[in-house]
Formats: C-alpha cells, structure tokens, sequence
C-alpha cells in the first residue's frame, strides 16, 4: 500500500470519527432536551438550550427563532444579534410566506438575506414557529446539519406549544369554577320565593346571559304592611359582579330600615356602592315602595329602564329619580315620584335584557307593541302575566337568542 494510499485512508477515518463524535453530540443534546422537556422546565431554558445546541453542536453563528404570542410574531431566541432589535410585526407578512424550508441566498429583504435558511414549523397549515440560520462555512455539510435542526426545532416548539395549551386550560377551567362560583352566589342572591297577598303579589323571571349575570331583583315586606321592591343592572360579570351584588343585598336589606324618605336611602345606598367599588364600577337601580292603606307608589329611578305601570288603560313610565349608583361621590339631584294607585294596577320592572332584545332581523321591540301587551294582559295575575311575556317574546325573537341577561320583576297590585 501507498503512503498516499494509507494517508487518505487515515484521513478517512478521522473524518468517519468526527461525524460519529458529532452524532454522538447531537444524541447527547436530543437526549437533554428531552429530559429537560420531561421535567417541565421554563420556557426560557428551553429557549437557552436550543441557543446553546446550535452555537456548540451545529456551528450555528446567526440565528433568530420567532414565535407566535398573543396573535403576534415575536422573536423568541436569537445568536449573532440583539432580538430586541427584531421589528417582528414589520416580519409578520414575510414569515407566513414561508411553507417549507427555504434557501435564503436570493432574498432580498434587509432582515432575511443575512440568513442561508428558514425552517418553518406548521401543524395542520398553522405555522408555529420559524428559525432562521446563518453562518454555515462552506465546507460543512448544510443539509444534513438542517436535517437534524429541523428535528430539534420540532421537538422544541410541540413542547412550548403543549405548555401553552395546558396552560390556556388551566385558565378556562379556573374561569369555569369563578363562573360557577359566581352562578352559585347569585341564585343565592335572588329570591326563591316572593309574596303575594289580597293586596299584592310579585313574580320573577330571571335569565342571566352565559349563567353568570349582573342582574338583581328583591324585596322588603315591612311590619306595617308596606312593600319596598326593587330591581338593579350591576357592570360585569362574574365573581367581582356577584361579590357587588351581595354588597349591595346586604346593603339594601340594612339600609332601607334607617330611612323614612326613599330620597336619602338612595342617596346613601350610592355612597355605599360608591365606597365598595372605588368608582370602578356603577349600577342602574329602581326601588318602589307600595302602601296598600293608602294605596301610594312612591319610586326612585337611578338610570334604570324605566318601568312600566298599567292602571285605568293606559300605561305610565316611572322615570322620576337621579343618575345611576357609584359613579360619583354625591348625587346630583333625587327626585321621587309618587302615584296614586286607582282601582288594579301592574307595574312591570326590567332590565335593558329586555328593551335591547332583537329579533333575526336584527329588530327590537317596538314600544307600542310593549305598551300594548302590557294593557292586553293587564288583568292577569303577575305570574300568568310573566308565562304569558315569555311566551311573546320567544314569538318576536324568533330564532335569535338574548343577548344580555334577561330579568323581569312584575307588581300586581289588587
């Protein structure tokens, strides 16, 4: 054999060894970051080890990993440069054009043509993540090096992309048992029963949107035979609402005793909301009181849909009152309003579930068709008059659904 002969062969050899002690690596760093993987490590030290793999295992001397948060492009990793530099929403159009790797010697984008290749990674047509690389020497073989980064790139954006989806799940089941939670404290909020008598009854609907709403309806029946009812539209939804909510129960129920004029109970009853909500949140609220002696409604409308009081055929809103609770720290101005009630009456109290609901031609309820149902079934106890509103409601809106809860709280009074 030939000294030439056994040179070649030996250099053979070393370079066979060389490929084999690089596999030997690359299987080492496949192996860690699975373990790492495994053990559910941070998202930024996977992002380290994959920085580290190609800078050390793969020759890697540029490149920029981006990645999809919040419905942006953002770059996550990055060697050869500072990311922090990347405008990754000037990018977003050019990445989506890739497909499948691409060889980047003939772009001409500023960003891009720094780069020799861009590894896309899709799941079913949905791009993930996209890695540019640079910085190969021009012996090396590329295309196996992109083989194996390719695999790498995968493996490290499933598990990113599963963290992330465990995570968005953790959320939605957190915010199901703050839904049920909140579900749970406001059926307990709403009367289950309400009373009626040879003087009045009162009878509920109550549907909230979602079923979490921030509608509320109660009641007072006092010693003397007076009835003080009422019924409020909380912002929100929720845990925080149904916390409002049981607030402000807490301070109807406390309050009205102190009170002789419904004037300073809703003056006060806003500096309550006022000092439970920081002015972060505010509520509309109508409050009624009925003396069956003298047969007078006085009211208090706080911004509140304005109520609905049928009596000798015609039918009168209740629109006297003040600007809605918690806004501001003093109300500008409370007026009550008070009605004599002649012979039988309804008075039909709701929230804007109601005046806002659409049909499927996106029409809402005209108001002479409302004043005309209310003089039509007038007569009806305010149980038959609530079956037989649902009923005509379902007929007007067809297949359209509600679109905010939906709360009805009808007076009959003898």
């Amino acid at each position: 054999m030939s000294y030439k002969s056994l040179k070649h062969g030996l250099n053979t050899i070393e370079q066979l060894e060389r490929e084999l002690h690089l596999k030997q690596l690359q299987i080492n760093r496949l192996l860690n970051i699975t373990q790492a993987i495994n053990s559910n490590v941070k998202v930024g030290e996977l992002f380290e080890m994959y920085s580290s793999f190609l800078s050390w295992e793969m020759g890697v001397r540029k490149m920029a990993l981006f990645f999809r948060k919040d419905d942006q492009w953002h770059c996550a990793a990055a060697l050869g440069f500072d990311k922090t530099e990347v405008d990754a929403m000037e990018l977003s159009k050019e990445l989506t054009s890739y497909t499948r790797p691409n060889n980047l010697s003939d772009s001409s984008h500023p960003f891009v043509k720094q780069f020799d290749v861009v590894i896309p990674v899709l799941h079913k047509d949905v791009p993930l993540a996209y890695v540019f690389l640079g910085g190969f020497g021009e012996d090396e073989d590329m295309y196996s090096k992109v083989q194996f980064i390719t695999t790498i790139t995968n493996i490290i954006t499933v598990a990113i992309e599963n963290k992330r989806l465990f995570k968005q799940q953790l959320e939605q089941q957190l915010l199901r048992q703050e839904m049920k939670l909140a579900s749970e404290m406001q059926q307990l909020l709403i009367p289950d029963a309400l009373p009626s008598n040879d003087f009045y009854e009162l009878a509920g609907i109550y549907q909230p949107h979602l079923n979490v709403g921030g509608d509320y309806y109660d009641y007072i029946q006092h010693e003397d035979g007076r009835l003080t009812f009422c019924i409020a539209d909380i912002a929100g939804k929720g845990v925080a609402a149904a916390l409002l909510m049981s607030n402000f129960q807490a301070n109807f129920h406390s309050l009205l005793p102190l009170f002789d004029d419904l004037r300073a109970f809703v003056a006060a009853l806003n500096q309550a909301v006022l000092r439970i909500t920081k002015g972060e949140r505010f509520l509309t609220f109508f409050v009624a009181q009925y003396n069956p002696a003298t047969r007078m409604l006085e009211y208090v409308n706080a911004g509140h849909t304005q109520p609905a009081l049928a009596m000798s055929g015609k039918v009168f809103r209740l629109k006297e009152g003040t600007t809605v609770l918690g806004a501001m720290d003093e109300l500008p101005f409370v007026e009550k309003g008070a009605v004599k009630i002649e012979g039988p009456a309804l008075i039909l109290l709701s929230t804007d579930g109601l005046s806002e609901l659409r049909n499927e031609s996106d029409e809402f309820i005209d108001q002479d068709f409302g004043d005309g149902f209310i003089l039509e079934n007038a007569g009806l106890s305010a149980a038959e008059f609530n079956s037989r509103l649902l009923k005509a409601l379902d007929s007007f809106k067809g297949g359209a659904k509600f679109q905010d809860d939906f709360t009805v709280l009808t007076c009959k009074i003898f």
